[in-house]
């Protein structure tokens, strides 16, 4: 049986509560009605194999004993083995105390997921799961591989509820949308996306997803003036037009660290006619941001100069990347991929960590 509820304001107050002898001031950040921990676990990389599913399954139960209730996945990663991991350790947790509505589950769909290996034939694969079913036709995947259409992101949607063995996700992002702007343009791109929103916010209405948002890599990252960029402003105004004032559309998704600090640095996003950072304009329409790539899959866990890591105090180089995120003015969680309970163990470490202004 499908695990029933979502995280709620009760339900992750409570969690807050569990480590208030542990947690540091702002560790829990307040959006839409949760308590966020400002560290979660993501699940992108990794071989998809057995191993590593069993040891994905350990770091979830381990991370959320440790104080992040934020766990993030997407319906491509490693062949969906990563969803049915996260389905595994909720099993566990809710067996050991937790509560489905003390933890913030968010995933993803877009990109073609394939079924816990890569077909030997991506083509007949494509024909036999979407094309025969008549959820989506082969010139629906843009580049082969993306597809943003209601039918295949509801099917996307209802595949990931079940990997996880829950009824609600609580935040469902759109992956990587700027895939389809090498394609189609700006106005054909944001028609596309109106028509998703507009999916999402009946499932809102059917009780399977909370929120939703886009998790993007260059989306935001880009100059206005760029084939890929992003207007966060426009979105909100196309998730009103569909959605309403009470709209769905609550989170985004990018990439942050030390090497990619775009999001507070460079100035491409308007909102109510001021010209800002992609953080100052989320901040302004009410959108919260969750940060990938915090150590950049690891590149940012060793080799820091030593004035970076002087500033800090802190005893690693993972350390120290992951703070520099989780400090920054406008972002509410760090996401850091965490497969090995040891790593678990040392970034977690910064939970009890006072912040410092990055």
């Amino acid at each position: 049986m499908s695990l029933s509820g979502y995280a709620t304001t009760e339900g992750t107050l409570r969690y807050r509560q569990r480590l208030a002898q542990h947690a540091a001031k702002n560790h829990f950040r307040p959006q839409h009605g949760m308590e966020i921990s400002s560290i979660g676990l993501g699940t992108y990389l990794g071989k998809p194999d057995d191993e590593t599913d069993r040891r994905y399954t350990e770091a979830i139960l381990r991370a959320v004993q440790l104080g992040s209730n934020v766990i993030d996945s997407a319906a491509n990663y490693r062949f969906q083995r990563s969803e049915r991991a996260i389905g595994r350790a909720l099993e566990q947790l809710t067996q050991n105390g937790f509560a489905r509505d003390e933890i913030i589950l968010c995933t993803k769909g877009g990109y073609l997921p394939f079924d816990g290996a890569q077909p030997r034939n991506v083509r007949e694969y494509i024909q036999q799961t979407f094309v025969d079913t008549g959820i989506a036709s082969f010139e629906d995947f843009v580049g082969g591989s993306h597809c943003m259409t209601p039918s295949y992101l509801q099917n996307q949607l209802e595949q990931s509820l079940r990997n996880m063995n829950i009824e609600c996700v609580d935040v469902y992002y759109i992956h990587n949308p700027e895939s389809q702007l090498g394609y189609v343009g700006q106005d054909e791109f944001f028609y596309r996306l109106g028509k998703a929103f507009a999916g999402l916010e009946r499932n809102r209405e059917q009780g399977k997803l909370k929120k939703y948002g886009v998790a993007t890599w260059n989306g935001f990252r880009s100059a206005a003036d760029s084939e890929e960029f992003h207007s966060l402003e426009r979105m909100i105004q196309i998730a009103r037009e569909v959605g309403g004032d009470s709209h769905g559309f609550g989170f985004i998704q990018l990439p942050f660290n030390l090497a990619m600090p775009e999001a507070l640095t460079m100035i491409n996003q308007t909102a109510s006619g001021e010209v800002l950072s992609t953080l100052e304009a989320a901040a302004k329409l009410g959108v919260t941001v969750i940060a990938s790539a915090s150590i950049l899959q690891g590149r940012m866990a060793q080799g820091l100069p030593d004035e970076i890591r002087s500033t800090f105090g802190l005893t690693s180089d993972s350390q120290t990347a992951i703070q520099f995120v989780r400090s920054t003015p406008g972002i509410t969680t760090a996401l850091i991929g965490m497969s090995q309970v040891a790593h678990v163990e040392e970034n977690l470490q910064l939970v009890g960590a006072a912040l410092r202004p990055s």
